[in-house]
């Protein structure tokens, strides 16, 4: 076959793979693809919202410039309240960052070893938690304990136990899902555990220790440990799911996996504190570095949020929307990726 017809071939092999391939990507996904990317912050969010979100709320904290909010959409559908950038928002599975930075600060002061293990700590899961004897606490941090995660219980959120003990159950006397430090995976059982390891080692509430060492330097008044802290439910924005018309502002996560609640503004101000070396001192850097990120999502019913630093534009984007379900995570992301190529797209002008 000559050269020319080689190509030609492969050209209407591609095109055919790519007409098969748009009958099996969701519609709303496609049109979110073609739609040419806007020219301001702003226009992205108002168009974010024709994707099906109820809410939006987004941060943007770039350096030279005043830190920037936008929003669209619902704080609450039922009340039609409009989305309010500094809402309180759930901000799930980012809480994980700040449990990240009160062990950080405990290794430093040397009150936990990232070496000791799991059984070391909380010999009373010793035999309830396969390898426990040989789980570090670096492990941990590191998703890397080969612990399951309580969350891929079979229908877990349909009726989520109620308090630390109860969700511990789930993952007691079951087979690890690798040997210790073997791989990767993602496990909320691990910062449970580091959760339960901080309240013992301190002897109190490590929501307490956060509060101290972290949020007060910080002047992060709008942060908070658990959503029971908060004074009143007014302040947070809703949170719906696809096929539930109730409002899950009220459901109480009180796992450390990710129990915070905060406005986006002051996980901006966290997260950008994290990321200049602001927070921590040199050896408390050192270790963090060692153990764990510098950016999260986070996912709950209702709720899903994105915190990242952008080095080459020195910005720290937050982007909290107030739904789950379907492809809102898909298109959470990939918005989220919208909003960051306009800022580049400002800087380079």
């Amino acid at each position: 076959m000559k050269k020319k017809q080689t190509k030609r071939l492969i050209r209407i092999i591609l095109l055919a793979g790519t007409i098969i391939s748009m009958f099996f990507v969701p519609w709303i996904l496609l049109r979110a693809w073609l739609t040419p990317l806007p020219d301001a912050v702003q226009e992205q969010v108002n168009e974010a919202i024709g994707y099906g979100f109820d809410g939006m709320i987004v941060y943007v904290d770039q350096a030279g410039k005043e830190p920037a909010f936008y929003a669209a959409g619902w704080k609450n559908r039922e009340k039609k309240i409009p989305a309010d950038p500094h809402s309180l928002f759930k901000i799930a599975s980012i809480s994980k960052l700040y449990i990240a930075v009160a062990a950080t600060k405990l290794v430093n002061d040397q009150t936990l070893s990232l070496d000791k293990t799991l059984a070391d700590y909380l010999p009373e899961l010793a035999g309830r938690i396969e390898n426990a004897d040989k789980i570090t606490l670096r492990m941990m941090v590191q998703h890397r304990s080969g612990i399951p995660n309580f969350t891929d219980t079979p229908g877990y959120w349909k009726n989520p136990p109620k308090g630390n003990k109860r969700t511990l159950d789930l993952v007691l006397d079951k087979p690890a899902d690798f040997e210790p430090d073997k791989k990767y995976s993602y496990s909320n059982t691990n910062y449970l555990l580091i959760g339960e390891i901080l309240d013992k080692t301190l002897g109190y509430s490590h929501n307490e220790y956060i509060r101290k060492e972290i949020l007060k330097p910080l002047e992060l008044n709008d942060t908070y440990g658990l959503l029971s802290e908060v004074d009143s439910d007014d302040d947070i924005m809703s949170g719906y799911t696809r096929g539930y018309n109730g409002d899950l502002k009220n459901y109480d996560f009180t796992n450390p996996a990710g129990s915070m609640v905060a406005t986006a503004e002051d996980v901006g101000i966290f997260l950008r504190a994290l990321n200049d070396g602001s927070l921590l001192n040199d050896k408390e850097q050192a270790i963090y570095s060692s153990v764990y990120e510098y950016g999260h999502t986070g996912l709950l019913p209702g709720y899903s949020s994105i915190a990242r630093y952008h080095k080459d534009i020195d910005a720290v984007v937050i982007q909290f929307i107030n739904s789950s379900g379907g492809y809102t995570w898909n298109l959470s992301e990939f918005v989220y990726k919208r909003i960051v190529k306009i800022l580049r797209k400002q800087k380079s002008l």
